[in-house]
């Protein structure tokens, strides 16, 4: 249904360092830096970030959420602490399974942007 999600910073270097970090957790490759955007390419979709074209200021959507594909609970986990440790901040439960049967990971980057990585156990 997406060919993309875009989301902006205010700061594309480091951005650009967070992303690769906590992307990389989930083998995605280090993003490609064009003009003033970083892109994160992969078979199933982009993830970019972008310094805004208006010349205004970046902001987070407030009630939005970007989830990423963990392979595993394992990689969740590792996707939730190298955010931490680039400078992301953890939100809500700490990572781990909820009452819907996912496992969870949430955090914030260091714009706002509210990010969350799900592992989906497989239906018995």
């Amino acid at each position: 249904m997406f060919s993309h999600v875009m989301i902006g910073t205010n700061d594309l270097v480091r951005a650009k360092e967070f992303y690769d970090k906590v992307l990389g957790t989930l083998d995605v490759p280090p993003g490609r830096v064009d003009r003033h955007r970083v892109f994160y390419r992969t078979p199933t979709g982009i993830f970019s970030v972008s310094l805004p074209i208006d010349g205004k200021p970046a902001t987070h959507a407030n009630g939005g959420t970007i989830g990423f594909a963990a392979s595993s609970p394992e990689q969740a986990k590792a996707w939730h602490d190298a955010g931490l440790a680039a400078g992301g901040k953890t939100i809500e439960d700490p990572p781990g399974v909820r009452p819907s049967g996912t496992y969870l990971a949430y955090l914030r980057d260091p714009d706002g942007n509210k990010l969350c990585a799900l592992y989906r156990y497989p239906v018995e």
